[in-house]
């Protein structure tokens, strides 16, 4: 039977940076955080991006983890 093991988790947190006036899309500035706890919650993740979002000047728009893994067999 295969497993598969967190090894490394990532905090993204995109910022709202204007709209594309060609498309009316909103532009994301992104900010990546490393060495982020590979156990922390959603919740605890959400509270940390909304902290460090009232130290921007752009406006929060989404909040992303990006965990990798190794998969390994028997």
């Amino acid at each position: 039977m295969a497993m598969s093991h967190v090894y490394r988790t990532q905090l993204k947190i995109g910022f709202e940076n204007g709209v594309n006036p060609d498309t009316n899309e909103v532009i994301v500035k992104r900010k990546t955080f490393n060495n982020i706890k590979t156990e922390a919650t959603a919740d605890q993740l959400y509270a940390v991006a909304q902290a460090l979002a009232s130290l921007q000047k752009l406006p929060l728009h989404e909040v992303e983890r990006s965990d990798h893994s190794e998969i390994v067999g028997d």
